[in-house]
């Protein structure tokens, strides 16, 4: 398939989605989601679709997708970890954990694996505050972490 061929199918499918989501009151945000889980990110050729078919500008829809750090521009790994940067998390020793992460990942903030298996993303909260630091790993949290225990995280992740 060339990549002509590939940009019309995104294309479609992106038009698909927003059709899809129309009729809700407010559909950014949902069109935005399942544009997301479609492609794994939401594609800068998704933006302009959208916008148009939402009667918005391709910098309103740019701002939401940069705003909420559940949206990505850009493709991640197969798995996507997310540390927990808040207030109640650094006074538990997240950044310290912050450090040691990317260097055991060699990536920094949003950035993926060399071998595409975990993205690394900042969070400022995960409702866990209680049992910091605190990350959660393709949706699942966990709590109270160390060094050890997010070390087993990142071994199985990359199974």
């Amino acid at each position: 398939m060339n990549i002509r061929a590939v940009a019309v199918d995104e294309a479609t499918r992106v038009s698909e989605i927003v059709e899809s989501c129309r009729h809700l009151e407010g559909p950014l945000l949902p069109v935005l989601h399942k544009v997301q889980a479609e492609f794994g990110f939401v594609p800068e050729s998704a933006k302009q679709i959208i916008a148009k078919a939402l009667n918005l500008s391709r910098a309103e829809v740019h701002g939401v997708v940069t705003f909420y750090h559940d949206f990505r521009d850009h493709p991640a790994g197969r798995h996507t970890l997310k540390l927990c940067r808040a207030e109640a998390c650094q006074s538990m020793g997240c950044e310290s954990l912050a450090e040691q992460i990317k260097a055991k990942l060699g990536v920094d903030w949003h950035g993926t694996t060399s071998d595409g298996a975990i993205t690394l993303e900042p969070v400022f909260c995960l409702g866990l505050c209680a049992q910091a630091p605190a990350a959660m790993l393709d949706g699942d949290v966990y709590a109270r972490l160390d060094e050890d225990c997010l070390g087993e995280i990142l071994t199985e992740a990359r199974r």
